[in-house]
């Protein structure tokens, strides 16, 4: 039986290890003393709570070059998600095979998200359309957006909405580097002059958008 310490997975994890161990008990998890946790079981309680020990399907809208690359992602699989329809509104794309799956026309959206009970609508789609997409997806009766578009979308309350946005990412980073070379007091100097937020208020932004 594999079993791990709090100290090593603390370790593992960047975390304390009392504050790990705070963690796990309100999973119900228990460790035993000189012994540590029972990594197979550990692993379960976890998925269990994040809802990854059953089959989410998800259908991903729009498939340029992203939705491609989405629609081949390997690690869906392995996290219980599954992808049962790819949708675009391109005909040059319709009818295309991409990863073992046809393109379908975007018309069918509905039908897809009913027939093959899609749980999460994934939208790769330009901003102009996303939010017309997103409206037909939560008017079908999903929950559940991931949303590539450079857009805010607008949804009803009880509509979960994760946006991926891979510029403020970059952002986050490029202000880190600056952070980095220039210190504080300069970019203190710089911020007042650009009359933007110093970098004691910038930097809980970031972390808040991290979070």
């Amino acid at each position: 039986m594999a079993t791990v310490s709090s100290e090593e997975l603390a370790t593992a994890a960047g975390v304390n290890s009392a504050k790990l161990r705070k963690d796990l008990s309100h999973l119900g998890s228990y460790g035993t003393r000189g012994v540590g946790y029972e990594v197979e079981y550990l692993v379960y309680q976890i998925s269990r709570e994040l809802g990854l020990t059953q089959d989410w399907v998800v259908a991903i809208i729009g498939v340029g070059n992203l939705g491609r690359a989405l629609a081949g992602y390997g690690g869906f699989a392995s996290r219980g998600f599954r992808v049962a329809g790819l949708l675009d509104a391109d005909e040059d794309i319709v009818g295309q095979e991409i990863s073992g799956m046809t393109v379908e026309h975007i018309d069918r959206l509905e039908d897809v998200i009913t027939e093959r009970s899609v749980s999460i609508a994934v939208i790769a789609t330009p901003a102009a359309a996303a939010q017309g997409v997103a409206d037909r997806v939560v008017a079908s009766g999903v929950t559940s957006v991931l949303n590539f578009a450079p857009v805010v979308l607008s949804v009803p309350e009880g509509v979960d909405v994760r946006k991926v946005d891979l510029s403020i990412e970059l952002q986050i980073l490029a202000f880190h580097e600056q952070r980095k070379a220039g210190g504080p007091g300069d970019l203190d100097a710089l911020a007042s002059k650009n009359g933007a937020p110093p970098p004691g208020a910038a930097q809980q932004y970031v972390e808040a958008l991290e979070a």
